[in-house]
């Protein structure tokens, strides 16, 4: 019968299957990767989805013989690795997949080795840069040795300190500044006042500076400084009192650069001034040591110059259309020309008037510009240097002169900012008197100044005749 020949057929290929199965698991027992008993399974589900093959009636038009199974079993025979993993039905169209055992990949670890040693590489070289920079920092290695003036607030706190200290550039990082004070773990409080610091200090030194009195007692010494000093007055007076050398003075406080706000605005041409920074020792009364550093007499004086200049004089001053050096040229002329504070105002408006009409009224003509010109900066010239000479002499060169002539006040830089509009071009003042006489005209000019010229003579054979009078009395008593 063709169906027990069939049957025969497929059960001999089963037969010689699980037999070479059989082999193979003896081979592969020390692999342990292998599935045991994976064959066995397969030939099971593969005999399971084997139907019972249908009689075989191939229609007497086509004669179209499926493939035999005899023909089948010899290929699996003889090509088992290519035809072992695929069995039909009787007709011929259901294959059957053999799972394929997956062979595990040996991963290359070495690139991932290379990336997490670079990664850890470039961690440490990145910890070891920010703790050497924190170190250097904290130490106060190369870093500069300027002193800074440092004002303290009542009550400040540490926060408050180290963002104060980070703005003077004394310290990189307030962060470590707070960490560092945590770990010290100690009480101490900051005292309020001035303190002189420098970026070389370590936060230790800096730390006992802000927290400690000053152990040895320091003299203190009193001085004044009048308005309408210049800067070689200024310096007499800092030497006279023991506080620092009069030309150490006026080196450094020419020098500048110690980070106020206010030096941000000077002039960076400065080939016409005979001193950079005359007109900034602002007139105050202050207090000094004997024998002071004098980056640190400077210090105190330029702190005490950049508070007085306020956002709303600032605000003033720019919407005039002046600089700083400007404002503060035009107000030594005024300080100098205005016998007082009363008259300051008025005496500004003439020179508001004179520069805002310069195609008629070129020059400014004030006489203590003159005299600073040759009783100033003559008798200091190292080289002489008439160009600079004519340029301070507003009866020589045009408009405001290079640079201040003396320090002024309050009152008078406030004069120049109040821009008093007046018809006044003229002004001539009694310098005993304090009488001031202001001219629209030139003609009208000449006729005050005759009359104050007359008051001068008379008020000054009045006081010869005084002086006479008082050394006679004194005569015949004796």
């Amino acid at each position: 019968m063709p169906d027990n020949k069939n049957n025969d057929v497929i059960n001999d290929i089963l037969k010689e299957l699980d037999s070479k199965n059989k082999k193979q698991e003896e081979i592969k027992q020390e692999d342990a990767s292998s599935e045991p008993g994976f064959i066995d399974s397969f030939v099971e589900e593969a005999k399971k989805e084997i139907p019972d093959p249908e009689p075989f009636e191939p229609e007497a038009s086509e004669k179209v013989l499926p493939p035999s199974n005899t023909d089948m079993a010899e290929k699996i025979l003889t090509e088992p690795e290519k035809t072992s993993s695929l069995l039909t039905t009787s007709s011929g169209n259901a294959p059957v997949r053999k799972r394929k055992k997956k062979k595990k990949k040996k991963r290359n670890r070495l690139p991932g080795v290379l990336i997490l040693t670079v990664f850890i590489f470039a961690v440490s070289i990145c910890l070891s840069l920010v703790i050497i920079a924190f170190g250097k920092d904290m130490l106060g290695i190369g870093k500069g040795e300027t002193t800074h003036l440092i004002i303290i607030p009542e009550g400040a706190t540490t926060d408050e300190i180290a963002e104060m200290l980070k703005d003077e550039g004394i310290i990189k990082s307030p962060e470590c500044f707070k960490l560092f004070m945590k770990l010290r773990k100690s009480d101490d409080t900051y005292i309020a006042g001035e303190h002189f610091v420098s970026p070389n200090m370590a936060y230790e030194t800096i730390i006992d500076q802000l927290t400690s009195y000053e152990e040895e007692e320091k003299e203190s010494i009193e001085v004044t400084f009048p308005e309408g000093i210049t800067i070689y007055d200024a310096a007499n007076i800092l030497e006279e009192n023991g506080v620092c050398s009069a030309d150490d003075f006026i080196f450094y406080f020419n020098s500048g650069g110690y980070g106020f706000a206010f030096e941000d605005r000077l002039p960076t041409d400065t080939s016409l001034k005979f001193n950079r920074m005359e007109g900034y020792v602002f007139p105050d009364t202050y207090y000094f040591y004997v024998n002071m550093e004098p980056e640190q007499v400077c210090q105190k004086i330029y702190h005490n110059f950049d508070s007085k200049m306020t956002d709303d004089r600032y605000e003033k001053m720019e919407s005039l259309g002046l600089s700083l050096d400007q404002l503060i040229t035009f107000a030594s002329i005024v300080q100098k020309e205005a016998p007082t504070p009363d008259m300051m105002t008025m005496v500004a408006s003439v020179f508001w008037n004179r520069l805002n009409n310069q195609d008629i009224f070129p020059m400014l003509q004030s006489d203590p510009t003159s005299n600073y010109a040759n009783d100033v900066i003559k008798p200091h010239m190292d080289v002489y240097d008439q160009t600079i000479i004519d340029a301070y002499d507003t009866y020589k060169g045009a408009g405001l002169p290079p640079g201040a002539i003396c320090s002024p006040g309050l009152e008078a830089i406030d004069a120049v900012l109040a821009n008093f509009p007046s018809n006044y071009f003229y002004f001539i003042a009694n310098i005993y008197t304090g009488e001031t006489k202001f001219a629209e005209t030139l003609e009208e000019h000449y006729v005050y100044q005759a009359e104050i010229e007359a008051d001068i003579e008379e008020y000054l054979a009045a006081q010869e005749a005084a002086e006479q009078e008082a050394a006679e009395n004194e005569y015949s008593e004796n």
